[in-house]
């Protein structure tokens, strides 16, 4: 059930784009771990990211880009079971 017309990935990728350019870190980062369940990849992540800062500015990309790189515990552990 839900609304099918853009897929989870889809959906994921967005949710990052948009929570990164309103520089909302810790939503941030719970949607990344979302996403990676929902298929998303590290590289597609890098690129989303990038196109937040070129799009919504240098500091919004770069406060963006930290989020990862402090990875949830959880992360690791969620990946391995869905891939």
């Amino acid at each position: 059930m839900g609304r099918e017309e853009l897929p989870k990935k889809t959906r994921s990728m967005l949710n990052l784009a948009m929570l990164s350019a309103l520089n909302r870190p810790h939503e941030l980062k719970m949607h990344i771990g979302g996403a990676l369940r929902n298929g998303v990849t590290k590289a597609e992540i890098r690129e989303v990211l990038l196109q937040v800062a070129i799009y919504c500015g240098i500091p919004a990309g770069v406060d963006a880009f930290r989020v990862p790189g402090k990875p949830s515990p959880n992360w690791a552990r969620r990946r391995k079971v869905s891939g």
